[in-house]
């Protein structure tokens, strides 16, 4: 690994090997998604908080400050909705030389494994890394499952991420499960975790967070059950402890609670 490639690493993994990435790219094929209407308004408050923001070029461009010292992972791979035939039917929509130009840390993209496009979004990943290693940019594979959350079992994800991972990704983003351990334990890059769809509380949230760090993940890469919380400052802040102070998930939501009485 050349020194720049390191050095980009090194702000989105901080020393202690943790990492808080905040994804704010929903709207690439879910539209004005509820709270994140106005990203720049969604995310001043929480930019102090997180170690990367994973976003798409054109909400970087008209609504994150330039000033910012906080790293950008940009989303590169889309072209469908949530209203066409299938979201899995992905393309590369941004080149390096854009990422380049806009001065990124990282790149991602989303792969769809055991999905009719597999074979188009896993070469995606393929090319993308070929390209991103001439200039030193990390990517970051996101092992999506589209409409199909039954996909999220240890078996399933362990697949996928082992295979982003041999196809050259720096770092992958999957759904934690049951028995998450033997989806780390398969991938030689480092392991961060994917929200989903926001959940019915914030302690089970704080519970699946606490337990994936336990069992190999570096750390998370979450949007809705932030940004969509009543409380979106303490939640982060609840969630950063568990990352970066070691607090358990009990501690952390204590920490919320007394944060939310004092706001």
């Amino acid at each position: 690994m050349d020194w720049g490639k390191k050095n980009r690493l090194s702000r989105l993994i901080k020393k202690d090997g943790h990492c808080l990435f905040l994804p704010i790219d929903h709207g690439y094929f879910l539209g004005p998604t509820s709270k994140l209407e106005k990203p720049s308004e969604t995310i001043k408050p929480l930019l102090r908080y997180c170690d990367g923001i994973f976003v798409t070029r054109g909400v970087l461009r008209s609504c994150i400050d330039p000033k910012i010292k906080v790293p950008i992972i940009l989303r590169v791979s889309g072209g469908t909705s949530i209203v066409g035939k299938d979201l899995a039917n992905e393309g590369i929509t941004t080149s390096i030389k854009e990422a380049v130009r806009l001065n990124v840390t990282a790149v991602g993209l989303s792969v769809f494994v055991g999905t009719e496009y597999e074979h188009q979004t896993l070469l995606n990943l393929s090319r993308l890394v070929d390209e991103a290693e001439e200039y030193g940019i990390p990517v970051m594979a996101v092992t999506a499952v589209g409409k199909e959350l039954e996909k999220r079992d240890a078996r399933y994800l362990a697949l996928c991420c082992r295979i982003a991972a041999e196809l050259g990704a720096s770092v992958v983003k999957t759904y934690w499960c049951e028995n998450f351990e033997k989806v780390v334990e398969g991938c030689p890059v480092p392991v961060v975790m994917a929200g989903g769809p926001k959940v019915d509380t914030e302690l089970q949230v704080l519970e699946f967070v606490y337990d994936g760090m336990q069992k190999g993940a570096i750390g998370v890469n979450l949007g809705r059950n932030v940004w969509q919380s009543e409380h979106p400052v303490a939640m982060i802040k609840a969630l950063r402890a568990i990352i970066h102070e070691n607090y358990t998930a009990k501690e952390a939501n204590d920490l919320l609670e007394k944060l939310k009485k004092k706001k």
